[in-house]
């Protein structure tokens, strides 16, 4: 199949791209570069640099390329930064994805799968409890408001315009490539300055000097996984939590990738940030994953020590 993968030169993107390109699909990546990086585009993927917000370059790309199916990663993808820019993200998370949508309808209509976030979208998740994708939608920041828009039009484009879709609700995706100088993304982070030897900070849940909030990280080889099966129909729910339903605290995390390092590490307390949740664990459903944090950790962590590869993958 011909595939585009718009946020190819990202993180999860670049990622999903290399996954496609093993299968033998040709893929296109269509980024506008300003989180991704050219480099992190896999050889044998073809490259146009655009702006999801710009509709005519949109409708430009889908009618040169006519692809077959459609992944759509690209995204802002940090709370903090849509708690401070809830506009700007609304533009590169709605409106992007609505001239995507738009020029897919008029180009053959390819079926659509939308990297989603259930990291956000179910609010908080008590205690002892696990977000199924029936459990209602209670998005607290603009970012998580603005996945859940987008899942709501996809909605409307099936029932009125017949773009077929699917949802892929992702957990607190990690891994490498993983950009470790943002503001989201704590394994990276937290795996740079820790082999720099800075502090790393723990921001509180509730107060600062508890253990931080509490997150279900689910590796990006096992999103790849979730991403080919929904792109050939392996999948058949529209809506697929992405996940491994186990609970680690920001402590719990932080401790984990020290002694994985075998580093002395000053760890602080930090204020509860803006727009972050309490705690935000899900349901595995459809999708079962493979990879448990211990050995996500181990792969990320011989990456970030400048292997360069993911030895199990293979991904670079």
């Amino acid at each position: 199949m011909k595939i585009l993968v718009t946020g190819g030169a990202g993180f999860i993107g670049s990622h999903v791209v290399e996954g496609l390109l093993a299968q033998g699909h040709e893929v296109q990546v269509f980024d506008d570069l300003s989180t991704g990086k050219k480099e992190n585009v896999p050889g044998g993927a073809s490259f146009v640099q655009g702006d999801l917000r710009n509709a005519a370059e949109v409708d430009a790309a889908l009618a040169g390329f006519r692809p077959d199916a459609i992944s759509h990663q690209a995204a802002q993808t940090s709370v903090s930064v849509s708690t401070r820019l809830p506009v700007e993200d609304a533009q590169r998370n709605i409106i992007a994805s609505l001239n995507l949508f738009e020029a897919a309808v008029a180009h053959g209509k390819p079926p659509v799968v939308f990297a989603s976030t259930g990291g956000a979208i179910y609010g908080e998740v008590p205690e002892g409890e696990r977000a199924t994708p029936a459990w209602p939608a209670t998005p607290l920041s603009p970012y998580a408001c603005a996945k859940y828009a987008v899942e709501n039009y996809l909605r409307f484009y099936a029932q009125e315009r017949g773009l077929p879709s699917r949802v892929l609700r992702y957990a607190n995706v990690y891994g490498p490539r993983q950009d470790p100088y943002g503001e989201a993304g704590v394994v990276a982070i937290f795996c740079r300055r820790l082999l720099d030897g800075e502090a790393i900070e723990v921001n509180a849940r509730t107060r600062a000097g508890d253990d931080g909030c509490v997150r279900d990280y689910v590796y990006v080889s096992d999103v790849v996984d979730a991403n080919l099966r929904a792109l050939d129909g392996r999948l058949e729910a529209p809506v697929v939590n992405v996940c491994t339903a186990t609970p680690t605290s920001t402590m719990d995390l932080a401790r984990a990738l020290v002694e994985n390092l075998g580093v002395e590490a000053d760890i602080r307390h930090a204020a509860r940030r803006a727009g972050d949740l309490e705690r935000s664990v899900l349901e595995i459903g459809e999708f079962r994953p493979s990879v448990q944090l211990r050995e996500g950790i181990d792969r990320t962590v011989n990456w970030f020590r400048g292997t360069g590869q993911d030895a199990s993958t293979g991904l670079k």
